[in-house]
């Protein structure tokens, strides 16, 4: 018989955006800037269910270009200021603000789907 440990629940979106486990939020999520590891090494879950696919790219592409976007339209409305400095302001942010932003909601996505049991879906033929 086996003994199935039990984990105090986790806040996905705080777990996700410090890049902890979803399962006991002391591990490591994440090796490198954006790989997974193979598995936690405080409550050893695997991570190989792990699969956030384009969905964080899809989310920070578009929060970044509206704030981006709509940033640089009320600069130049208000104050006209020539191309290159309006490049030099907002190419910087955009690449900062999407590779920080990119980061929390893959941890986000992936803790998000280990608390709903998230998994392929399956056509039942039967």
């Amino acid at each position: 018989m086996t003994q199935e440990l039990r984990f105090a629940p986790v806040d996905p979106i705080k777990t996700g955006m410090k890049g902890r486990c979803p399962r006991c939020g002391e591990g490591q999520l994440f090796e490198g800037f954006l790989g997974l590891k193979k598995s936690c090494r405080s409550c050893h879950l695997d991570y190989s269910f792990a699969d956030s696919g384009d969905g964080p790219a899809v989310f920070v592409m578009t929060a970044v270009g509206f704030i981006v976007v709509g940033l640089a339209l009320w600069l130049e409305v208000n104050y006209s200021p020539p191309l290159w400095l309006q490049l030099l302001i907002w190419f910087p942010i955009s690449i900062g603000l999407g590779l920080y932003l990119l980061r929390a909601m893959k941890g986000i996505m992936i803790c998000l789907q280990y608390k709903n049991k998230a998994q392929q879906g399956e056509i039942d033929r039967g």
